[in-house]
């Protein structure tokens, strides 16, 4: 089945501000809340796909990409640029990202003044950040690396107990007299942090939080294509926070490009300089080359001059957009020998004046600004 369209979700148009997407998004929201709608599976559905819609409008990079590619976008491996992923995301996990919508509290449905009861807040861990170096090789096509983190992990044997400030609740109602009348907001505990519980023993090497340093091996899937700086995430890798109902942070990993020892990047287009002496330019000659994905051999014809760009279509690096494969540039460098013998030097001396050693570049020879041209076209 189609998904919705992330606009008719929200019931926005295609050129709302962010304003009125974060009007629409709360609508719906109010529409379909759980603490309105009691165990209505549709309605609980709907709510999580306004959220998934709003998570990535509100993002204006996340948007543009959906504005151009759709869902398709959003559907590569760790989750592609962003989205729930057609529901990843459970009820809390919405109500944290998102609480600031639902008036400031936990995420309550009572922040819009009806009367439905006060949601616990699920305290997330921090995120981690590594850094993860790749060979173009691993790039071209997709890998998976193991790699060792050092985690906050709750001890086993930790006890919880209500916490006494807020009552199990995570919050603390306060009211304010103003010249409207009474008003009333909903703040985070300061005692639990919005966990609802407190430490009630702890094992001995725990810290304070009830937290112990674990090292782990998380695997992680890096998607083909992917360039310096790119950013992913491998969720519930973070540290843990304290609380039986917490959530684990983020597993945040910077992607470092390993400079290769005779191709350049450019995008998804590769570069390689190859060099052939004076002979084979002249009499032409066949020649294997190491792209990313594996040796091809190429064909240099007979007087070929130096300069001459070959594309190999499709032989560049995948694009992690999913909009095709870059080309893999093959820039012909003619090597002029630099020490001659008596021999070569009277052959080269004989031909200084024979016509066909003279330049005559014809208009299909392009000049080096149309090459130029042509690699960035």
């Amino acid at each position: 089945m189609a998904k919705q369209d992330f606009y008719e979700v929200l019931g926005i148009s295609k050129s709302a501000s962010q304003a009125e997407i974060k009007k629409g998004y709360r609508k719906m929201a109010i529409k379909y809340h759980p603490d309105k709608n009691p165990d209505d599976t549709t309605a609980e559905a709907n709510f999580k796909k306004a959220a998934e819609a709003y998570e990535v409008l509100s993002d204006e990079n996340k948007k543009a990409r959906y504005d151009q590619y759709g869902h398709q976008a959003f559907e590569g491996p760790q989750g592609g640029g962003g989205g729930f992923g057609g529901g990843g995301m459970n009820m809390d996990d919405i109500f944290s990202q998102f609480g600031d919508i639902f008036g400031g509290g936990g995420g309550g449905f009572g922040g819009f003044g009806g009367g439905g009861g006060q949601r616990q807040a699920r305290v997330k861990g921090s995120n981690m950040r590594i850094r993860v170096k790749l060979t173009l090789e691993e790039i071209a096509k997709g890998v998976e690396k193991k790699v060792k983190v050092r985690r906050k992990v709750q001890a086993d044997g930790v006890k919880y107990k209500t916490c006494t400030t807020c009552n199990g609740s995570g919050q603390q109602m306060r009211v304010t007299n103003t010249i409207l009348g009474r008003m009333q907001t909903a703040t985070t505990c300061g005692t639990c942090s919005g966990a609802g519980e407190i430490i009630s023993s702890k094992p001995s090497g725990a810290d304070a939080q009830g937290l112990i340093i674990k090292e782990e091996t998380v695997p992680i899937n890096i998607p083909a294509g992917v360039t310096e700086g790119v950013q992913l995430k491998v969720g519930g890798k973070g540290n843990d926070a304290p609380g039986k109902n917490s959530i684990s942070g983020d597993l945040l990993v910077l992607i470092e490009e390993i400079p290769h020892k005779t191709l350049k990047r450019e995008g998804t287009n590769i570069h390689y300089d190859l060099y052939v002496n004076y002979s084979e330019a002249v009499l032409g000659v066949n020649k294997e080359v190491d792209t990313v994905t594996g040796k091809v051999k190429i064909k240099i014809d007979a007087g070929t001059q130096s300069g001459k760009i070959l594309r190999l279509k499709g032989k560049g690096l995948p694009s992690i957009e999913r909009y095709g494969t870059g080309d893999f540039l093959i820039h012909i460098n003619v090597w002029t020998p630099q020490e001659l013998n008596k021999e070569q030097r009277q052959f080269f001396e004989n031909m200084a004046d024979d016509e066909n050693f003279a330049p005559a570049p014809n208009t299909s020879d392009k000049s080096f600004f149309e090459k130029v041209k042509d690699m960035f076209s």
